[in-house]
């Protein structure tokens, strides 16, 4: 076995199959399966509407991946600034066209998908600071330069979502972003001082800038029992599926909470209420082993980068992933809000799943650099 849990180059195997991630793709594809079994039983036992579309989308993604795994650095450089730019443009199509849905306008209906641009900039922020600090000169990661520019970067995006409105995703945009520029070695003073004005400005945002129903879903998170027939009814009834499912659960398609219609969206946001009321602590404990094998080769990759461009990007691609994981699995368990996060590879939705296959083609094209380029420390 090579480094990142990838097989050594034998006669018996190919060399192009014995270079690739083995240690990220056999979890990847255990939890994109397990996540079809579970959509199989959210639609009552049955592939359609979620399993087959969930596995489609996948492979076609994984396809996409592939591609993004093969680009040169040169090239990705070159096309991240234009992409960002293009993203952009297309959340500004979203509040001049964008369809509705939920209360909220975030989608661009394109026939055969609706494309949420929000979640493609979680990704293109990361790349795009990679790519500004990549060419900073190490002098000048302490000054004023090194925070004008990503906040712009980060803060155009960030508004717009806003607008839409969408906390949780503006909230990703501003952590993926927050950790590339952790990682490129912005003064720790910086990030305290934005931590007490957030701390400050969080009870001016909650009376003024959230929405009626953002408010509720953060007073239900303090006090779900308050009102358990209304805003509190998502929380309670996800709580009740993950009690429910005890230690080996109720068994596969015996989930009733999800078949009754008790638990909301048993198949995207709470997805994972629905897995472990039919799989109990076995099933759950699996899921987080397989995140926490992903999570795990994805900060290996970053760590072993061979240039600073290559770090940044693979760590802010596995904190993007990260984000997705713990605020999702921390939402159906009632110790955040309720905020929309899908769950990664499991959860029901286009859009979600390729920004995190965007994110692992991201880590793949840096193994692959690594594993090609020679190591040059990370100035370069």
């Amino acid at each position: 076995m090579s480094r990142f849990g990838e097989p050594a180059n034998t006669s018996l195997i190919p060399a192009p199959i014995a270079r690739l991630p083995w240690g990220m793709l056999i979890p990847l594809f255990l939890l994109v399966m397990f996540g079809a079994a579970v959509l199989y039983s959210a639609a009552g036992g049955a592939m359609q509407p979620f399993a087959s579309s969930h596995l489609i989308r996948f492979a076609v993604f994984m396809v996409m991946a592939a591609i993004i795994a093969s680009l040169p650095q040169p090239f990705v450089k070159f096309m991240t600034y234009p992409a960002y730019i293009v993203v952009l443009l297309l959340l500004l199509a979203v509040e001049i066209v964008g369809a509705i849905g939920g209360g909220s306008q975030r989608w661009l209906d394109l026939g055969f998908m609706r494309l949420q641009p929000s979640e493609i900039m979680k990704p293109i922020v990361v790349l795009a600071l990679a790519r500004f600090f990549s060419s900073l000169p190490p002098g000048m990661v302490g000054s004023w330069q090194a925070l004008a520019l990503p906040g712009v970067l980060i803060g155009l995006p960030m508004a717009l979502v806003l607008m839409q409105p969408d906390l949780g995703t503006s909230l990703a945009l501003a952590f993926g972003g927050a950790v590339v520029m952790l990682l490129a070695g912005l003064p720790i003073r910086w990030f305290a001082a934005g931590g007490a004005v957030a701390a400050v400005a969080a009870p001016i945002a909650f009376f003024f800038g959230l929405q009626d129903y953002q408010q509720r879903r953060v007073t239900t998170f303090l006090d779900p029992e308050s009102d358990p027939l209304g805003a509190g009814y998502h929380i309670t009834q996800s709580k009740i599926a993950i009690g429910s499912g005890g230690i080996t659960g109720k068994g596969f398609n015996q989930g009733s909470q999800s078949h009754l219609n008790y638990l909301p969206e048993p198949h995207t946001d709470f997805v994972f209420s629905t897995m472990a009321e039919e799989w109990g602590l076995i099933g759950g404990l699996f899921v987080m082993a397989m995140f926490a094998l992903i999570l795990r080769w994805g900060w290996r990759v970053a760590a072993a980068s061979n240039d600073r461009f290559s770090m940044l990007l693979a760590g802010g691609a596995t904190a993007t992933i990260f984000f997705y994981i713990a605020i999702n699995l921390m939402m159906v368990m009632g110790l955040t809000p309720v905020v929309g996060i899908p769950l990664p590879w499991m959860s029901h939705g286009g859009s979600s799943m390729l920004t995190n296959m965007i994110c692992i083609g991201l880590l793949m094209i840096v193994n692959r650099w690594n594993r090609t380029a020679p190591r040059r420390g990370l100035s370069g």
